[in-house]
């Protein structure tokens, strides 16, 4: 956490004795509290979580082929077009 806020949130977390004991002994190791390492380990793998829901990444080969996908022109679909092309339930032609 880069920008220092006031914390009023509290997060309670039910784990198994073996699980506390292995977070107590890294925030040992670390010389942090464990809240304080919990906290930062959580927001970090929280931060990576969300990035790769934002972007991703390709090969120069990848690349060249995700555009030429976007530049293809669309593909026929009779089956959609059908069926858009059907009055729905809320048209004024469909009988009641």
């Amino acid at each position: 956490m880069s920008i220092r806020t006031k914390r009023s949130e509290k997060l309670d977390l039910r784990l198994s004795a073996t699980d506390k004991r292995t977070l107590y002994a890294a925030a040992a190791a670390t010389h942090r509290s464990v809240s304080e390492f919990v906290l930062e380990n959580a927001l970090r793998r929280a931060e990576e979580t969300l990035a790769e829901r934002h972007r991703f990444g390709l090969s120069a080969e990848q690349w060249t082929a995700f555009m030429a996908a976007l530049d293809a022109p669309p593909r026929k679909l009779p089956r959609l077009e059908r069926l858009l092309d059907e009055p729905g339930l809320f048209d004024e032609t469909q009988p009641l």
